[in-house]
């Protein structure tokens, strides 16, 4: 029964549309970290220049200040979702290509303006797309659809770090940036067939409600006490792990691998078993459940880290780092997709955009700043310590779980 459970939802016309929304969610964000330091650096620009191009992702970590625009604005002819998800779609197309068009030496301020305009607009659309992605499956599917979403996201980072710089070998920056631009209408087109989700409940009527009653609800629901419960557990579950990768290639480095191995070993097996560790998580999740899912899951990741204290202690043997790197992906995989399944189903579907926002937000924050002290740490105790020390603060978010997801907990 079970079996048949998970090859039904596996087949879930619904998770082709995870596909092709995380592919057009991740492509901008890979055009910004690849495409454009390739672009610039050809141009001539010199690297404190690059360095100051990395202001322009912030939008990003602001995102949810206009998340509550996007619950409460809808389009007359496409839906409240829809409509959102064409408008950014569009406009990131036009603005893409439109990008390649300027001379960086020139043009260098209408540069950094329209790259900004692109982050703000891919921010945007990752709102509303986590806001559908939400709204469309139901809570055993959560974890599913997430993972293929994430996945389909990394995948379009081979078109601007792959296809692209070998296009622009052999044709100008202008018709490279449009046909990159061009694989920004799979998406649109999918956005233009789809159907508006179903929401159950009236959504805010105004701009007051749409910022106010997502967090008067969340705090209504069980009280401050709770809230603040799993704020805490969203800021915690995933510290551990983001902390411990903070410095990897200067680790793997440090040990003695080659650039070279580095590249083979270490970036494409983490890819493949991240991929596998996501899907396979998505499908787990719907026999074991979210709540148990974050147990296991979180388990798995939380060892992993140990698999870099080991790795410290040895010479650098190259088949030792890709069973290492390949074991902490794949646990990132599994509990990646229980997060943000968790997230999901955590949110109100009234207001989904701004409690999404906020939430992932929240979990950004470690890797954003105390991701920064990581050198601190390792100057301070050495390699062998500092992972010891990640794999303990991944404890305590582990510890929450009999709070916030408890194990015999029927699932919904």
């Amino acid at each position: 029964m079970a079996l048949s459970k998970k090859w039904k939802a596996m087949f879930d016309p619904r998770l082709l549309i995870c596909v092709f929304l995380g592919f057009s969610s991740g492509l901008p964000l890979f055009i910004l970290l690849t495409l454009l330091q390739a672009w610039l650096t050809k141009s001539g620009l010199n690297v404190q220049a690059l360095g100051l191009f990395a202001l322009v992702m912030f939008p990003y970590t602001w995102k949810f200040l206009w998340a509550p625009l996007m619950d409460r604005y809808a389009f007359r002819w496409l839906g409240r979702r829809r409509g959102w998800m064409a408008l950014t779609q569009v406009g990131l197309f036009v603005s893409i290509g439109l990008l390649g068009m300027l001379d960086p030496r020139e043009q260098l301020v209408l540069v950094g303006l329209l790259t900004t305009f692109i982050a703000f607009l891919s921010s945007s659309q990752d709102i509303v797309v986590d806001a559908y992605r939400r709204e469309l499956l139901p809570d055993e599917e959560q974890g599913l659809g997430s993972a293929i979403h994430v996945n389909a996201y990394r995948v379009s980072g081979m078109v601007p770090g792959a296809l692209s710089l070998i296009l622009a070998d052999m044709m100008s920056w202008q018709a490279v940036f449009w046909i990159t631009a061009a694989f920004m209408l799979p998406g649109l087109v999918c956005t233009l067939v789809i159907r508006e989700p179903v929401i159950h409940g009236a959504p805010p009527k105004t701009i007051r409600e749409a910022v106010v009653l997502p967090f008067t609800e969340f705090i209504g629901r069980a009280g401050w006490k709770s809230a603040l419960l799993i704020l805490t557990f969203i800021f915690l579950y995933k510290l551990g792990d983001s902390l411990a990768t903070a410095l990897a290639t200067k680790f793997y480095l440090d040990l003695g691998f080659t650039m070279t191995q580095i590249g083979v070993i270490a970036k494409t097996t983490g890819f493949w078993a991240s991929l596998i560790g996501g899907l396979l998580g998505g499908v787990w999740i719907i026999g074991l459940g979210i709540n148990r899912a974050l147990w296991v899951f979180g388990a798995v990741q939380a060892l992993a880290i140990l698999g870099f204290s080991w790795l410290s202690m040895g010479k650098a043997d190259p088949v030792l780092l890709a069973f290492v790197i390949g074991f902490e992906a794949f646990g990132v995989g599994l509990g990646t997709a229980a997060f943000v399944a968790y997230i999901a189903k955590t949110t109100d579907e009234r207001y989904t955009a701004t409690q999404f926002a906020l939430f992932t937000s929240l979990a950004a924050v470690p890797r954003t700043f105390i991701n920064a002290s990581a050198g601190y740490i390792v100057d301070m105790t050495g390699w062998f310590m500092f992972f010891n020390l990640c794999f303990i603060l991944a404890l305590p978010g582990m510890l929450l779980l009999p709070k916030i997801a408890p194990w015999r907990q029927k699932q919904e």
